[in-house]
């Protein structure tokens, strides 16, 4: 036997290890279930959380891609979501769809339907389209030119061959939004909420920032605080509530 002969893994080794791999599979989606089931036989009103990132929201079922933490429990939101059909009272995103192409947007929303009971709401929280192209015309809002400056000197300065105010452009910034952070599709108002309808969901409407009818839906959002700006995130962001039919 030559030495490439001796380092190969056995056929024995190759089974053990996929063997191996097997089992914490098993054994983490028996974690994941046995904490779904936790929350919801603790929790009258239930409301899953979608990407939740780095925080949680108390009440509410934290789920990530990337779990940063044993308080929240994996969730491909590509794939069918693992909870029976009308389960949830309310859903939540914030700053997460963008991440995903627009059909599996679509899938995704299709799902919070699916698992809303009847009459349950959603609330979608993503980038503004809109807003974004309006950098163009920066003089039209106060608040362009402050937020082109706070996302270049976060984002892009340190990229850039010139440190000057040349890197304070709009083009640069509204390029950034779509390449940056894993984004994958921006929708603007009149898109986001055709495709909530195309999910099945009525009563499709815009709602301000942190704000809603619904006590249950007020202060949600954390993406300002984790950013270190309320002012400019609440500006560049959009946020709709539809219901599932009853």
């Amino acid at each position: 036997m030559n030495t490439l002969q001796m380092l190969r893994p056995s056929a024995t080794v190759k089974g053990f290890m996929q063997n191996l791999r097997k089992l914490s599979e098993v054994t983490a989606e028996l974690a994941r279930r046995k904490a779904i089931e936790k929350y919801l036989a603790a929790h009258e009103i239930k409301k899953l959380h979608l990407g939740a990132g780095l925080s949680t929201i108390p009440t509410w079922l934290a789920t990530d891609l990337m779990p940063s933490s044993d308080e929240i429990i994996f969730l491909d939101a590509t794939k069918r979501f693992p909870f029976p059909d009308g389960t949830f009272d309310y859903v939540f995103s914030e700053h997460m769809i963008e991440h995903l192409p627009w059909h599996k947007g679509l899938f995704m929303l299709k799902e919070c339907r699916r698992v809303l009971k009847p009459g349950g709401t959603l609330r979608v929280a993503t980038p503004d389209l809109e807003i974004l192209l309006g950098l163009y015309k920066r003089d039209e809002a106060p608040l362009h030119a402050e937020y082109i400056r706070w996302i270049t000197d976060l984002f892009i300065l340190p990229y850039i061959p010139f440190k000057d105010e040349r890197a304070y452009r709009s083009s640069i910034v509204i390029n950034n939004a779509f390449r940056n952070w894993g984004h994958q599709f921006l929708y603007d108002g009149e898109l986001l909420s055709t495709t909530m309808q195309e999910a099945g969901f009525i009563n499709i409407r815009r709602v301000a920032y942190g704000q809603s009818e619904d006590e249950h839906l007020r202060g949600l959002e954390s993406h300002g605080s984790i950013m270190g700006n309320d002012k400019l995130v609440s500006f560049e962001t959009m946020i709709f509530e539809a219901t599932r039919p009853v």
